[in-house]
């Protein structure tokens, strides 16, 4: 592992990341007052929030209102990336008093649960889907973190790393766009040094740019690469090719120039909630052969007149393309069956409880 710094603070930082007359008009109601400030979150974790600030970075725990906001809905929690008002108190504590409205934000199923939402990051203009072409991309996966993207209201675009172990990056960059319609692909080394620029100059006007992947594609050491210096620490691959976890957390890191960067941990897993937006962009092709269907709740399955699979044994659409998108469509509809499992458990636990408060009460 190579060790790294912590990125050196940026005077002025806020509006070198994105702070703007909206993130301004959303913050004045609450940091008016001379112990507030607004700030931008960096990272989270052990319960504390880092939080960047003009007047340097602070480290911040929930204040009260936010706690109970978040007992409630976990979603409402601070995220990398989050807008924020924080308070110092005169015993020096500082707290984080509210998370301003959220522009984008990319939200997976938790694990092992698979009906409640978990916000990875928020406020990104550029969701960036990061794989390396050493080994081949899985195609299906691409398209899974695609969905993702699409979803959280951020531009999409496919990172291809690790250029410089291959020989025909640009012919498996071809290959790779023929599946990711209206998506830029953007082939990359961070040892090379190859697109390293064109990538930086996506985030011209401060904006933000998150890198979504497994672990060992490189998200870390092209951070460094776009920041110019070693401020995260990076891994080798394991001998079997997989992935070594790197970061633990998601950090958000400013770039010198202006714009900044969310690396993530690897993704080992990611489940999709709520994303039919995201596979409608992600399946474009799939959804304009469906218009075509005799029966407009066509399941594709045995029905007769259905374009889609008629497009399927034509070879208009790759047999590879459907099978992904059958895969992911069973997926939401099983966790949208969680989700109303929950939400109706939860209303029966409600009026009972209303119940025995009102009997309690006579």
């Amino acid at each position: 592992m190579r060790v790294a710094g912590r990125p050196p603070y940026i005077p002025g930082v806020l509006k070198k990341i994105g702070y703007d007359a909206e993130v301004a008009r959303a913050a004045g109601r609450w940091a008016g007052a001379s112990d507030a400030s607004v700030g931008r979150v960096a990272r989270v974790d052990r319960g504390m929030t880092s939080v960047l600030t003009d007047v340097g970075p602070v480290r911040a725990s929930l204040g009260a209102g936010l706690l109970a906001r978040v007992a409630a809905d976990r979603t409402e929690g601070p995220a990398t990336g989050d807008w924020c008002v924080v308070q110092t108190w005169p015993d020096h504590r500082v707290t984080l008093e509210r998370i301003l409205p959220r522009r984008t934000a990319v939200v997976r199923a938790v694990a092992g649960e698979q009906s409640h939402g978990q916000v990875l990051c928020a406020n990104v203009d550029v969701a960036a889907v990061v794989v390396a072409l050493h080994p081949l991309p899985v195609l299906a996966k691409v398209e899974r973190l695609l969905a993702l993207s699409w979803e959280s209201g951020a531009r999409p675009l496919v990172v291809l790393t690790k250029a410089d172990l291959v020989a025909d990056a640009d012919l498996v960059a071809e290959d790779v766009a023929a599946v990711t319609p209206d998506v830029d692909v953007v082939v990359v080394s961070a040892e090379s040094g190859r697109g390293v620029q064109a990538l930086r100059d996506r985030l011209e006007g401060r904006l933000t740019l998150a890198m979504l992947g497994a672990s060992g594609h490189g998200k870390s050491s092209l951070t460094n690469a776009l920041v110019g210096a070693q401020v995260l620490a990076t891994r080798t691959i394991r001998e079997d090719g997989r992935g070594r976890h790197t970061s633990v957390r998601r950090e958000l890191v400013p770039l010198p120039d202006g714009g900044a960067v969310i690396d993530t941990p690897g993704l080992r897993g990611v489940g999709l909630i709520d994303a039919e937006h995201g596979m409608a962009q992600t399946f474009a092709d799939v959804e304009t052969f469906s218009h075509e269907c005799r029966f407009t709740d066509c399941a594709h399955e045995s029905e007769p007149g259905c374009a889609v699979r008629e497009a399927v044994a034509q070879g208009a659409l790759p047999l590879r393309r459907f099978e992904s998108w059958q895969h992911l469509q069973r997926e939401l509809r099983w966790i949208a069956a969680r989700k109303d499992a929950r939400l109706r458990s939860e209303h029966v636990a409600e009026r009972k409880r209303r119940s025995r408060d009102g009997w309690n009460g006579r």
